[in-house]
């Protein structure tokens, strides 16, 4: 052991002398030999216990630094300002990969086991699936499909795809799909529907398979927000703008409080009268508008306009009425965009894509190709594996009974839950669905 430096003090008690030594290896140990020079007694303080040869404290430094996000570049910047002594990068990686990520992987397996039990026992589950590419576009090299438990918020099953797998970035959802929907059936786990956005290969496949499928109400909001802004940036359009909340309000007005397609689809259409003041209809099915007769006076459309006709072409779009007609009466996939949201606080796309994906060869269920013990890795605690570099999970050995105990430790302390349910309210696309009596 290197010493730093060397205290003499004489105590108050006595005349014994204490040596305080330092190593420079341990960073958070400190050692404080004490000697009496009348009688020879000596004996040794320690200020913390070791794991194996290494000082438990270092282990939950680099705990807390793995398990938060934070950057060891930035957190060694922050020690060297205030001149705090810190570990190398290299004694951190190595006990991310001794200590830290196979205690992540030892923890997921373990709860995605159990979870699975729990919901082979029930009769109907409703899980919602997305996936989360390394970059905009299509024109990614890997995608990450999450599969979640939309009644609990949990999440079931993660897949990283790799695009030259399957031909192509634009096929990796249905492939992250596919494998996640394989793992629930093996399981023994029952469907009743899957909420998904509206990937066309996705559409296919469960039409297929006799799933029953409905599309989150924000995805489809997003496409008709933003068709809406570029109309009311035209010409004798503005006045679009003005109603474009009480769309939205109403689109998922018209998911929360219809049961079956055919009603949606005339709820949702009934908008184009109720904007031009007229609040009888047509559909049998919806022939009056539900809100009380005194209004607030609005700008409403004259029939035959220019800001009245492109509207309604976009409201009443083929393909977007499909949309509509599928909605998700129930639950949405705001929870899944949250997790999504923690994933990338752990690893930014901007940073850690280019570094660690390019490791990665291939994984399946989160578990890498050529390693069966590496099947499943967690919902809540993937991030932490990606921020931190998947590249040294290729090389993670199994885990030992020594390890798991002291790898257990810094999981106890810092416990980290998949169940992420109350991060979705934080969420800016999880609106509040339109309690109200149908009026937009």
């Amino acid at each position: 052991m290197m010493y730093l430096n060397i205290l003499y003090m004489k105590t108050a008690s006595s005349s014994c002398l204490s040596y305080v030594q330092c190593a420079a290896p341990c960073v958070t140990f400190l050692a404080v030999d004490q000697t009496c020079h009348r009688c020879e007694f000596n004996r040794q303080w320690k200020s913390q216990p070791f794991i194996g040869s290494t000082p438990a404290g270092n282990i939950h430094l680099s705990a807390a630094v793995y398990f938060t996000g934070t950057s060891f570049i930035q957190m060694k910047k922050v020690f060297n300002a205030f001149g705090v002594r810190s570990m190398r990068y290299q004694a951190f990686r190595k006990h991310a990969k001794t200590y830290l990520e196979p205690a992540i992987v030892w923890k997921w397996k373990r709860a995605q086991q159990v979870e699975l039990q729990s919901l082979s026992q029930q009769s109907k589950v409703i899980i919602g699936g997305d996936m989360q590419a390394d970059s905009p576009g299509h024109c990614a090299k890997f995608g990450s499909y999450t599969v979640m438990n939309l009644e609990t918020s949990t999440v079931i099953n993660i897949q990283l795809v790799q695009s030259n797998e399957v031909g192509g970035s634009y096929y990796m959802e249905k492939e992250g799909l596919k494998r996640s929907l394989a793992l629930l059936e093996a399981s023994g786990v029952t469907l009743d529907c899957i909420v998904t956005d509206r990937h066309l290969q996705i559409q296919k496949y469960l039409r297929e398979k006799g799933i029953t499928q409905y599309y989150d109400v924000w995805h489809i909001d997003k496409g008709m927000s933003k068709n809406i802004d570029k109309l009311a940036k035209e010409k004798d359009c503005e006045v679009v703008k003005k109603w474009q909340q009480s769309i939205r309000n109403h689109l998922y007005w018209t998911a929360s409080s219809s049961k079956t397609g055919p009603e949606k689809v005339a709820k949702w259409t009934s908008v184009i009268n109720h904007i031009h003041n007229i609040h009888t209809h047509e559909d049998p099915l919806f022939p009056k508008c539900e809100h009380s007769d005194v209004i607030d006076k609005r700008r409403w459309l004259k029939p035959g306009s220019k800001a009245s006709y492109r509207l309604e072409k976009v409201l009443t779009n083929k393909r977007f009425i499909k949309g509509v007609e599928k909605l998700s009466p129930h639950h949405q996939t705001s929870s899944l965009e949250a997790f999504h949201s923690v994933v990338i606080r752990f690893a930014p796309k901007s940073v850690v894509s280019a570094r660690v994906h390019l490791h990665v060869p291939r994984v399946a269920g989160r578990g890498v190709a050529g390693h069966p013990g590496l099947e499943s890795i967690p919902g809540g605690l993937a991030g932490h594996v990606l921020a931190e570099g998947a590249s040294t999970l290729l090389s993670s050995s199994s885990l030992s009974s020594s390890s798991s105990s002291s790898s257990l430790l810094s999981l106890e302390v810092l416990d980290v839950s998949s169940k992420i349910g109350g991060l979705a309210s934080s969420r800016r696309r999880n609106q509040r669905l339109w309690a109200g009596t149908g009026s937009v």
